[in-house]
């Protein structure tokens, strides 16, 4: 009897279809959203994931000031920065953030569970985030996608 081997195919740009999907931020909670989101991004959500291989899709997100926090984190989250320089740490509100800038929250929440490398940065490109309802990409045809 002969042994027959079947090989797993790896995820290639051959193989790999990247889809365009418009994400409406709208009375979502910011962790679930984001999360859902990186998945997408990664890819993980297709039958040929590849780990090593960026094959995720293209997400836009809109009305990313509308996005909601559950409990008192809109008044307790705090956003630090910090320049390196003595003095140069900076804290701000999750409240003052999303009058001030507020796709800063989302693309943070995204970048902080893609991978910490090259890849993850390829991923983290792939992610559009905009204040209003409107968007530039209408030429891509994205799909709307709800959760």
């Amino acid at each position: 009897m002969r042994h027959l081997s079947f090989r797993t195919e790896s995820a290639n740009e051959k193989i790999v279809e990247r889809k365009w999907h418009v994400i409406d931020a709208t009375n979502q909670t910011l962790g679930r959203m984001s999360s859902r989101i990186a998945t997408i991004l990664r890819g993980k959500n297709k039958a040929y994931y590849t780990p090593h291989f960026d094959c995720g899709d293209y997400v836009i997100v809109i009305n990313a000031g509308k996005v909601k926090l559950t409990g008192n984190k809109m008044e307790d989250k705090d956003y630090i920065t910090y320049s390196g320089h003595p003095g140069g740490q900076k804290h701000e509100a999750a409240k003052e953030l999303i009058q001030r800038r507020p796709t800063v929250m989302i693309e943070r929440a995204v970048k902080g569970m893609l991978p910490k490398n090259r890849l993850g940065r390829a991923m983290y490109s792939k992610l559009f985030v905009y204040e209003g309802a409107e968007h530039p990409h209408k030429a891509q045809k994205p799909q709307e996608l709800t959760f």
